[in-house]
């Protein structure tokens, strides 16, 4: 039996990262999964994706829940809520990371690689669009690097491939493995998560998930059937359509939102202070007419 209001097997989810104060681009991106799942009678994930420990403030922690609550949004499961597909802090789910890791290894999609910590600390976090790394040259593809070197993994994509879909926001999207993105971070050397290390077994892989690992993982154990995020990620859903059919698994619906720019144009980022749902808050905003901004903008659209 579901819960009271879910008339739907639509599950969607609000995924931020408590590494800073949300902002407009999220408020909008956030409200638009908030709408969608409404609008389908059915459920709403709060998830905190916090794998980036070193960024990770418990004021921003308690910050997300409170702005989310304050811009009108609620959710059925999450961290506050519990749910039936907990715990829903990365941080707390090491171990369902680790198993489709070794997975993946044993399938032959990884490789060890010692090349560029830049690269890694990138995937820590959700890449946007200015933030991508360059296409991997395939250094480490054919060289002999020992995993007692305590490397990074990568996932060898199929070079030449078209990876395909369909966007609810902005239509059919392509993108060839190997030329639009190369062999990818999975795993990194450091566990992102405190008490991380220490769950692994002797003999059992060290470190921690990127970004790309960590969100296909739980999007999938969690049943999510629609992805709503930023623009920013279309690049990154074809990386984690590979992931999904490695792991043998089918992959949720997308739904990709524009980004929210400042006045120079510049995409929001979490360092805009001014502009935070917490500031807006402080200066006396209301609630009501930011969401009835992002709905004019959502019916021109």
């Amino acid at each position: 039996m579901r819960p009271a209001g879910i008339e739907s097997a639509y599950r969607g989810r609000l995924a931020p990262s408590p590494t800073g104060y949300l902002h407009l681009g999220h408020a909008r991106t956030f409200w638009t999964a908030w709408e969608r799942a409404r609008n389908a009678r059915g459920a709403l994930i709060l998830r905190d994706e916090d794998l980036d420990s070193a960024r990770v403030r418990q004021e921003y922690r308690a910050a997300m829940i409170e702005d989310l609550r304050w811009l009108g949004l609620d959710w059925q499961e999450g961290p506050d809520a519990g749910g039936p597909f907990a715990p829903y802090v990365q941080s707390e789910r090491f171990d369902c990371y680790r198993d489709a890791f070794e997975r993946l290894k044993r399938a032959g999609c990884l490789f060890p690689c010692r090349c560029s910590r830049s690269d890694v600390r990138r995937a820590l976090a959700a890449p946007h669009s200015g933030d991508e790394e360059p296409v991997y040259p395939g250094s480490c593809r054919a060289t002999a690097v020992s995993p007692e070197e305590a490397p990074n993994w990568r996932f060898r994509v199929p070079d030449g491939e078209e990876i395909a879909f369909v966007d609810g926001r902005f239509g059919p999207q392509r993108f060839v493995a190997g030329c639009d993105f190369g062999d990818f971070v999975v795993w990194r050397a450091h566990a992102a998560a405190s008490g991380a290390a220490s769950e692994t077994e002797p003999g059992a892989q060290a470190g921690g998930p990127s970004y790309q690992l960590a969100v296909v993982v739980d999007d999938a154990l969690m049943r999510v059937t629609e992805v709503v995020r930023g623009a920013d990620l279309l690049l990154s859903t074809a990386r984690q359509l590979l992931i999904y059919r490695a792991l043998g698994w089918p992959p949720p619906a997308f739904y990709h939102c524009p980004l929210v720019t400042d006045e120079k144009g510049a995409r929001l980022a979490k360092r805009h202070d001014s502009l935070s749902l917490r500031c807006l808050r402080e200066a006396g905003a209301n609630p009501r007419d930011l969401v009835a901004g992002f709905r004019r903008e959502a019916s021109a659209s």
